[in-house]
């Protein structure tokens, strides 16, 4: 008897199971769109089984020479299209219909909340609409004063490396300066990443973006219930460092508001309101930042609440250091090994502000350097900080001539689509010329994405741009690089890096 209600209720379940892909996977076929294998109830995951998270753009390429740039597939019981076609990706990033991000995005909530990265609807709109004019070109230029600085504090960690002879990986250097960057810039602090790396907050940051890399690329743990289950005291750390961050920035929020609401009160200006000392090891800086203009900003004639804002802020620290030292860190890679491409940047650079190493560069300056650009936008082709970026479509809608069913995660693997031939001669090739203005052959809009595109584009873009482009400079103007050490190994996280490290010699630079 029990055995025949088992058999019973396992029928049931495949029956439903298949009603309910029944509609997608016909659509799915209808559009020419290939499929993976599946089975009931655990859909194609029996497909990723073998496959590491060092493995996955291996294993992805074959999946799209073998299905196409477009396939589906069900995991669990989820409908998914991986796509690496610029065809595709025009009308999907275009579309107003297709603004939420998918699932896995869901990973960051905990920390991120309703913030511009994972908010969706008005919510998302008016924050966007909000948060856009603080990306202003004069509070960019006093954001350039910050990037100097800081990279300077990065040329003296490196110094006693740069013999010519020791392999460096640069990407943990870049890191700390870059999370010192954006946290003066968001929040007017300086936590001194670089000089203090134990300081609470900074371990926090650092600890949680692991903790958060490795639920990216292990499906069971993305499920906080299995997480809890299987590394408890992990789950732990995860949610009392996620408190921590949130104690911090809120504290910082608080006093900031404090400062504000006393200086318009004192009928002075808000810059002379931030002098104070926040902490031992944290002072404030007489420049704006983010987090003062979000103070000010209203939505519908109402001010942004405090934890309004420290979503906002929480959601700059993390998407404005991790991907700004992948550009950074593999764009000097790139150069060391290609001593032609790195000795065209030093003469630009040298054509644009000569030969004092301590001469602070302006934003002028870094607008000047059109060759540099097409070096960091050429790297980015090739390793983009954001290997893949995500929508979920809520209800069916045609994207060009084609009809995607509601209830369906869209994962973009950008890695792919900007290395496809058909778009980029030469594509697995290091050819900066290729942006060049009078390059023969125009770069398609939507094979080439490393911000995203469209309406959720990276509203911080122009922001990475001048960073990278300073600290790329600083590292020039002090240091030759050298092609030794192991060469990368891509992994695509959340953001990408190299399992390998990011290597190369460090040669103090010598003027002729």
């Amino acid at each position: 008897m029990f055995l025949a209600l088992f058999i019973g209720l396992v029928v049931l379940l495949i029956i439903v199971d298949y009603l309910n892909r029944r509609r997608h996977n016909e659509i799915f076929k209808q559009n020419g769109i290939k499929s993976f294998t599946y089975l009931p109830i655990i859909g194609s995951a029996h497909h990723f089984v073998n496959v590491s998270p060092n493995d996955f753009l291996q294993f992805t390429s074959e999946v799209f020479e073998k299905y196409g740039n477009t396939c589906s597939l069900w995991l669990l019981n989820r409908a998914t299209v991986l796509t690496a076609d610029p065809m595709v990706l025009e009308p999907l990033l275009s579309s107003q219909k297709v603004l939420k991000k998918n699932s896995l995005y869901g990973l960051l909530d905990s920390w991120l909340k309703e913030g511009l990265l994972l908010s969706n609807g008005p919510k998302w709109h008016s924050r966007r609409k909000t948060i856009t004019p603080t990306f202003h070109f004069k509070i960019l230029e006093e954001f350039v004063q910050v990037f100097e600085q800081q990279s300077n504090i990065m040329m003296d960690a490196l110094k006693e490396k740069a013999d010519g002879e020791t392999v460096v990986n640069l990407y943990p250097f870049v890191c700390a300066m870059a999370l010192d960057i954006i946290a003066e810039t968001a929040m007017g602090v300086k936590i001194n990443a670089q000089l203090q790396p134990n300081f609470p907050y900074v371990k926090a940051v650092r600890t949680v973006s692991a903790i958060f890399a490795e639920r990216f690329i292990a499906p069971l743990q993305r499920f906080d219930f299995w997480l809890r289950l299987t590394a408890p005291r992990r789950f732990q750390q995860l949610q009392s460092n996620i408190a921590l961050m949130h104690d911090f920035t809120g504290s910082v929020i608080e006093q900031r508001r404090a400062q504000l609401e006393q200086s318009i009160e004192n009928n002075t200006r808000k810059d002379e309101a931030t002098d104070t000392l926040l902490h031992d090891d944290v002072g404030c800086k007489k420049r704006r930042a983010f987090l003062d203009m979000l103070l000010q900003a209203k939505i519908k004639g109402q001010p942004l609440s405090n934890s309004d804002i420290r979503e906002e802020v929480d959601t700059f620290m993390f998407e404005g250091h991790d991907t700004t030292t992948s550009g950074i860190s593999f764009t000097c890679y790139l150069l060391s090994r290609h001593p032609a491409v790195q000795q065209k940047v030093f003469e630009e650079l040298r054509a644009v502000i000569g030969d004092d190493k301590q001469r602070a560069m302006t934003l002028y300056d870094l607008q000047a350097l059109q060759y540099l650009e097409c070096v960091i936008k050429e790297s980015m082709r090739l390793y983009p900080p954001a290997p893949t970026i995500g929508r979920h479509i809520e209800e069916d809608v045609y994207l060009g001539d084609k009809l995607f069913p509601a209830n369906t995660n869209i994962t973009i693997l950008i890695y792919h689509a900007m290395r496809n031939p058909d778009y980029f001669d030469d594509a697995e090739q290091f050819i900066p010329e290729r942006f060049s203005a009078d390059a023969d052959r125009k770069i398609n809009t939507f094979a080439y994405v490393p911000f995203s595109a469209g309406p959720r584009n990276c509203v911080g873009q122009k922001f990475a741009m001048l960073e990278m482009k300073s600290t790329i400079c600083k590292i020039l103007r002090h240091y030759e690089l050298l092609a030794l050490g192991k060469e990368v190994r891509p992994i695509a996280n959340i953001v990408l890096f190299s399992a390998t490290g990011v290597n190369m010699g460090l040669r103090p630079r010598k003027y002729i």
